[in-house]
């Protein structure tokens, strides 16, 4: 066993630096393609990757009404718990990238997640809430050895006609991390408290972890390369050039903005009367996380037929709709319109990304890293921000902050519909 494993390592390492293929009809055919094994196991592996990175990330939001309590601070401060992750993911998504270019795809994405994992069960121990947000904020940048890098694993190994299933596949596995993150955190923080919770979400993460290592095959398109950030910075003001790209970037910021402000604070509208629900209750709405899984890998593939310059306008507007819908006063309607928005999100993220990944011709990893930056940015900073709105005018005020960021989001997707 031990000789296989070894051979396994080797075969991997030497995949990893194998140049591409003098002719391009040899690089395309060992693409891989929708219906391939390769493909099953590929999108397993990515798939509990995206999992473990949004349970990670998003299993503190139910819980800071319940900081605000426990260590009485107000909803801006309670939302650090989650807007120093992002931001601190955000600006090491930066130089992320780069450093896959010399370490690897699928080295980084595995260190990247079991690093991730162990600072998230220290947090669950940790006693005191200073102590408790420099762990998150540390393990924001250990994450960012994941989702860039995962998305330019997907634009490099894909055929060209599976990028748009595959990434919806990866952001499907994103949307049950952040079910599965919020509704068992509400769960078990109501039978054992929010630090078994936390560690739960540790545990889990580990195994995902175990899955990444194991499915994901070597990369076949990555040219290992020593770090050069001068190169970097070029490439990056190239791509701040594009007619299009800035564009997308700019999305990226509104829509994660938009939508992790909404979920950051309708806790504290349901937790208050006339709702006066529990966590377990509120975890439990968050299970229309699986409209987000299931219409994210749908729409991905739609992207290739109808176009993503006509989906991106309409995915927008879902999300509009569903901001709108949970400002009723009927509980229903509310869940409702979260779905809406879940399914609005999910489908834009998916447009959006693989959108940026068609794109760039070359710097794709920085590309990605790009995007992701804004994304994660726009979690931090509009997620904080809903903070003060709430503070001033209650839901109300978060729902029109959200709001006009997603109809200036709608007005860029329809310039980016003019400009394809």
């Amino acid at each position: 066993m031990t000789g296989q494993h070894s051979d396994t390592v080797e075969q991997e390492r030497a995949a990893e630096s194998v140049p591409p293929a003098q002719s391009a009809s040899a690089t395309a055919s060992r693409k891989i393609e929708v219906g391939t094994a390769a493909f099953v196991r590929t999108n397993c592996a990515l798939f509990a990757a995206g999992f473990a990175t949004f349970a990670l990330l998003y299993c503190v939001q139910p819980l800071m009404p319940l900081f605000s309590e426990t260590f009485h601070v107000n909803a801006a401060g309670a939302s650090l718990a989650l807007s120093l992750t992002t931001g601190l993911l955000a600006v090491s998504l930066l130089v992320a990238g780069v450093l896959s270019e010399t370490w690897g795809r699928k080295p980084m994405m595995v260190a990247a997640l079991f690093l991730s994992a162990a600072l998230t069960a220290l947090s669950a121990v940790l006693p005191h809430w200073h102590t408790f947000l420099m762990t998150r904020a540390v393990m924001g940048i250990a994450l960012s050895g994941l989702p860039a890098v995962a998305m330019a694993y997907v634009g490099e190994e894909m055929d060209a006609r599976s990028l748009g299933t595959a990434m919806g596949l990866y952001v499907g596995g994103t949307g049950l991390g952040g079910m599965a993150g919020r509704l068992l955190t509400g769960v078990m923080t109501d039978l054992w408290g929010w630090r078994a919770a936390v560690m739960t979400m540790a545990v889990l993460a580990a195994l995902s972890a175990v899955v990444l290592s194991r499915c994901l095959p070597a990369s076949r398109h990555f040219v290992r390369r020593p770090p050069h950030f001068a190169p970097l910075a070029r490439t990056y003001a190239v791509q701040l050039r594009d007619r299009m790209l800035p564009w997308l970037f700019a999305e990226g910021f509104l829509l994660m903005g938009a939508f992790v402000t909404v979920y950051n604070y309708v806790g504290y509208r349901l937790v208050a009367p006339p709702f006066s629900l529990s966590q377990t209750k509120i975890g439990l709405i968050f299970a229309v996380y699986l409209c987000g899984i299931f219409s994210s890998a749908w729409i991905g593939s739609l992207s290739g037929w109808l176009g993503r310059q006509k989906l991106l306008p309409a995915t927008l507007g879902l999300m509009l709709l569903g901001t709108v819908l949970t400002r009723a006063s009927s509980l229903p309607v509310i869940i409702v319109g979260i779905a809406v928005l879940t399914v609005g999100f999910f489908g834009s993220h998916s447009v959006a990304s693989a959108w940026v990944g068609a794109r760039a011709p070359v710097g794709k990893a920085q590309a990605s890293s790009m995007y992701l930056f804004a994304y994660y940015a726009g979690s931090s900073v509009v997620g904080s921000l809903g903070g003060v709105f709430w503070s001033a005018g209650g839901w109300s005020g978060v729902t029109w902050m959200t709001g006009s960021l997603l109809v200036v989001a709608i007005v860029i997707a329809l310039r980016l519909r003019a400009t394809a």
